[in-house]
């Protein structure tokens, strides 16, 4: 049995049901599980690790719902860079056709690199092309390296150009090799218990690259074997009219229709989507990751977030992929829901002196969608908040940095309000994978030396 303790953090905040911001706040965690967050003058007094956190921020591990980590070795491709979505897919599609499994091994490894750096402890990642060998295996293994929890979702295309959907079908499989694959993946890796680092995850793409009866046939398989769904939906108007042309339905009646509705089911962005459709995911519990930096730039909309909470959705953070954000820092992404939260307020006529009871999204809530939120969207009561029990996936920001000079009176809102930083300290399941700034499972350097030879093959001839 090993044991760690944590104290003399500035602040603690402990995103627990009381929503405690402890000073000089610790923790005392045995076998990468906490057992106490008190005061550090009521911890005991040794273990086999010590870490002092005198003058910094202690949170919870960020969570992410969304992402696609081999989008890392395609950003800011000049093609693809003034794209709306289905343009930005038919430019992308062939450049990924050419991705390896050491593509996929590399890419993981530097997004979870950046969400390590950025405070994130568990990242739910969308792999849905498997060219050339690729397999999620590749990922997998990248992430036990790299000390990370990641909910592996065996993503999927089956509806090729030639079958009416978006992809080339070069880069589609067909739906037998796909359930298939999926068994095998659930019987190999998913870990059902708590603390689990890796969970998967069944995750066809999106209504435009998949039929109907794979969707049902996923969905079964999921409820057999006890795994949650995953997929893209409602992300824009183009798929809103994709939908009701080839299905006769709105994306979330569609959903309905295959039987992926429950609270087994998150959807990225689900930015479309009328009163009637919020209530739908209230009532049959459906998650939803929040992906704001993608939706800003692929001009795609904004989600009604405020709407969501305010109805009891489950609403979860997501970087969205590398190719549609062109980064991985889940603070950032907090920041970026707050402020385009508020900016949503402000298009549709938000004052206060009109509708004193209407308020604008603080920090510490966008903190909570980061962490409690992503959790529950997941599907995960063993992380998201400091607390007995909980694993201990925390991280911790010091605060005697320019970027929060003269912020100090409240350094939980500056986490949001300012400059996104660096986390000083990430901790997974009490194992160190950011210590004092820098990573510990990887060589920085080297890993973006490799990153770039592979982004610089796949971009050659394009």
């Amino acid at each position: 049995m090993t044991t760690l303790l944590i104290k003399n953090a500035t602040v603690l905040v402990t995103m627990d049901d009381r929503q405690r911001e402890i000073p000089e706040g610790g923790l005392f965690i045995r076998d990468g599980f906490i057992e106490q967050v008190s005061p550090t003058d009521e911890l005991p007094q040794a273990a086999d690790e010590v870490l002092d956190l005198r003058g910094h921020l202690l949170l919870p591990g960020l969570v992410n719902t969304h992402h696609h980590f081999y989008q890392t070795l395609t950003r800011a491709v000049p093609a693809a860079q003034n794209a709306n979505l289905f343009h930005w897919l038919k430019t992308l599609y062939p450049i990924w056709a050419r991705l390896t499994p050491d593509d996929i091994f590399i890419s993981t490894q530097t997004a979870l690199a950046e969400l390590a750096l950025s405070g994130c402890t568990t990242a739910a990642d969308h792999l849905y092309l498997f060219p050339n060998g690729s397999r999620l295996d590749d990922e997998i293994t990248a992430a036990q390296e790299m000390g990370m929890r990641v909910q592996a979702s065996r993503g999927s295309m089956s509806l090729g150009e030639s079958n009416g959907g978006l992809p080339p079908d070069s880069v589609v499989d067909t739906e037998e090799a796909i359930l298939k694959d999926s068994q095998r993946l659930i019987q190999r890796y998913h870990d059902p218990k708590a603390g689990a680092f890796v969970q998967i995850v069944l995750a066809p793409c999106s209504p435009f690259s998949v039929s109907g009866e794979l969707m049902k046939q996923s969905a079964a398989l999921a409820r057999e074997t006890g795994v949650h769904l995953h997929t893209h939906l409602a992300e824009t108007e183009d798929e809103q009219e994709f939908c009701l042309q080839k299905f006769g339905y709105r994306p979330v009646p569609y959903m309905q229709s295959v039987d992926w509705v429950g609270e087994d089911v998150w959807f990225a962005h689900a930015v479309y989507v009328d009163n009637d459709e919020v209530k739908t995911f209230a009532r049959h519990g459906c998650g939803v990751a929040h992906c704001p930096s993608s939706n800003m730039r692929l001009a795609s909309g904004i989600a009604p977030v405020k709407e969501y909470l305010a109805a009891g959705v489950k609403v979860g953070l997501g970087v969205d992929g590398s190719a549609s954000n062109d980064s991985s820092h889940m603070l950032g992404e907090a920041r970026q829901a707050m402020l385009l939260s508020r900016l949503r307020e402000g298009i549709s006529g938000f004052s206060l002196s009109n509708d004193p009871d209407r308020k604008l999204i603080t920090a510490r809530e966008v903190l909570k969608l980061a962490t409690r939120g992503g959790a529950a969207v997941l599907g995960r009561g063993d992380i998201g908040s400091l607390e007995p029990g909980k694993c201990a996936d925390f991280f911790a920001i010091d605060l005697n940095r320019l970027e929060y000079a003269g912020a100090l009176h409240d350094p939980v809102a500056a986490a949001v309000f300012c400059h996104p930083v660096r986390a000083d300290y990430t901790y997974v399941g009490g194992r160190p994978v950011v210590r004092a700034g820098r990573l510990v499972n990887v060589d920085e350097t080297k890993l973006v030396e490799k990153h770039n030879r592979a982004a610089k093959r796949l971009l050659e001839n394009q």
